[in-house]
């Protein structure tokens, strides 16, 4: 075989292995309570993991995942475009936990996360109006008169 056919088929077989190795971040999600102890009756799939590329356009800057099963997550197959990334895990009940990693062409990264369950008497609630003083005025609503000179 010659030397050409050698970097022939060399090259061919980088083509082939190029799509498995382009860039990811991949990882698991622990839902945890307050002791860090993990929870035994949720179930782990459907936590959303959002990667945010800090560096790049609008059109490349996020991609979002969810968990399955085993809380295990991994980017899209598309892959990731070179970059800072934010990635952030939230589930509704716990706290969200963010991440920063480096990703450059081929680089796989894992990331781990455990969420805290927020305790039933620390979380935000949304109460409704109990004046008029924080009720939204439609324009209609409001009769304008100028200034008096």
């Amino acid at each position: 075989m010659s030397r050409k056919s050698h970097v022939t088929i060399a090259a061919m077989v980088l083509a082939a292995l190029l799509p498995a190795c382009s860039a990811r971040i991949y990882g698991t999600v622990q839902l945890v309570d307050s002791n860090l102890q993990p929870m035994a009756k949720e179930g782990q799939q459907g936590t959303v993991v959002n990667m945010i590329n800090t560096t790049a356009t609008l059109e490349q800057a996020s991609q979002a995942v969810t968990t399955d099963a085993e809380g295990k997550f991994e980017s899209g197959k598309d892959g990731l475009k070179p970059g800072t990334y934010r990635v952030e895990a939230g589930r509704i009940g716990y706290e969200t936990e963010t991440q920063t990693v480096e990703i450059g062409s081929y680089t796989r990264k894992k990331v781990e996360f455990k969420l805290k369950k927020i305790e039933e008497a620390r979380r935000k609630t949304i109460k409704g109006s109990t004046s008029d003083a924080d009720k939204i005025v439609n324009p209609g609503e409001v009769n304008i008169q100028p200034p008096l000179m």
